[in-house]
C-alpha cells in the first residue's frame, strides 16, 4: 500500500477541529486507521467507528495507491463520503458488503443517527464544511441539470429550436456568462486551467466556484428561486435529500439561514 498525505493543512481539518471525544487527538492518518480497526474489533458497529475516525481525520487529500483523494474542495467543502470510501477500504471484511454498497452508492446509512450526534462525530468544522459541500456542490449540480431540462423542454416546444446547446445555455442562464467567459475567469481568480477532460474533484472545485459567484451577482430572491429549483431538482433524483442519509435538513430556509443574510448580500461560504 502506498499512500502520499497533503502536508498544508487547512484550518478546517486542523487539530482545532475537534472530533467526537476528549481523547481522540491530533493522530496521522495510519493511526486512524488503526484505531478505526481497533474500534470495530472492539464492538463498536462500523458505521459509528466509522464516523469516529472521520472526526480524527486532519488531511485534506492524498495520494494513495495512484489515485488522488480530495476530501476538501476549496478549503471549505467536505466530501465526508469519498473518505468513508478511503477508510472502509481498509477494512473489508469488517463491514457487510451490502450496507457499505448502500452507503456509498445510495446515501443510506445503516444506522438511525440523528443530526446532532452526527454533527458532533464529524466535529463543528468538519460538519460546517460538510453543509458547504452539500448545498455547495451537490445541490448547485442539481440546479444546473435542473435549468437544461428546462432549456430541453423549451427547445421542443419552440418551432424554431435553439442555437445554443442547452449546457452552454444553462451557464448563461444562471451565472450570467457563457462557459468559455467563465472558464477564463476561474482561471483568472484560482491560477487553474480546466482542459477538455478534468477529472471528478476538478470539476467539483469549479461547481464549488460557480456556486460562490451566483451568490455574489444574484439578489436576495433569485439565490431562493434557484435553491427551491436545485433543491427540488435533487429530490427528483431521489440524491438522499432525506436527513437520515445526509445529516442536514436540505430546506430552503436552512440554505438561507446560512449563505443569504437578512441585508440581501451573500454571506461568504466558511
Amino acid at each position: 500500500m502506498s499512500s502520499s498525505v497533503d502536508a498544508g493543512t487547512p484550518e478546517v481539518l486542523s487539530g482545532d477541529d475537534e472530533g467526537p471525544g476528549p481523547d481522540t487527538g491530533d493522530l496521522a492518518c495510519d493511526d486512524v486507521v488503526t484505531r478505526f480497526r481497533e474500534d470495530v474489533r472492539s464492538g463498536d458497529h462500523w458505521f459509528e467507528a466509522l464516523l469516529d475516525a472521520i472526526g480524527r481525520w486532519r488531511s485534506p487529500g492524498e495520494d494513495r495507491n495512484g489515485r488522488r483523494y480530495d476530501y476538501l474542495i476549496a478549503g471549505e467543502a467536505f466530501d465526508w463520503l469519498l473518505l468513508a470510501e478511503r477508510l472502509l477500504d481498509e477494512i473489508p471484511e469488517m463491514a457487510p458488503p451490502d450496507e457499505v454498497e448502500a452507503l456509498l452508492f445510495h446515501g443510506r446509512w445503516p444506522l438511525d443517527l440523528d443530526d446532532d450526534e452526527f454533527a458532533a462525530r464529524l466535529g463543528a468544522a468538519k460538519y460546517s464544511a460538510h453543509l458547504n459541500y452539500v448545498y455547495g456542490v451537490l445541490v448547485e449540480q442539481a440546479l444546473q441539470l435542473g435549468v437544461e431540462e428546462e432549456i430541453h423542454k423549451e427547445n421542443h416546444a419552440s418551432p424554431w429550436g435553439n442555437d445554443l446547446r442547452a449546457q452552454d445555455a444553462m451557464f448563461q442562464r444562471v451565472y450570467g456568462a457563457d462557459r468559455l467567459h467563465l472558464r477564463a475567469l476561474y482561471y483568472e481568480q484560482t491560477g487553474r486551467m480546466l482542459g477538455d477532460d478534468i477529472s471528478l474533484s476538478e470539476w467539483e472545485t469549479f461547481v464549488y466556484w460557480l456556486f460562490k459567484q451566483r451568490l455574489k451577482r444574484q439578489d436576495k430572491a433569485r439565490v431562493a428561486s434557484d435553491t427551491r429549483k436545485g433543491l427540488a431538482q435533487l429530490s427528483r433524483m431521489e440524491l438522499a435529500v432525506s436527513e437520515r442519509r445526509r445529516g442536514v435538513r436540505l430546506s430552503e430556509d436552512e440554505f438561507s439561514e446560512r449563505y443569504v443574510p437578512r441585508t440581501g448580500s451573500s454571506r461568504r461560504a466558511v
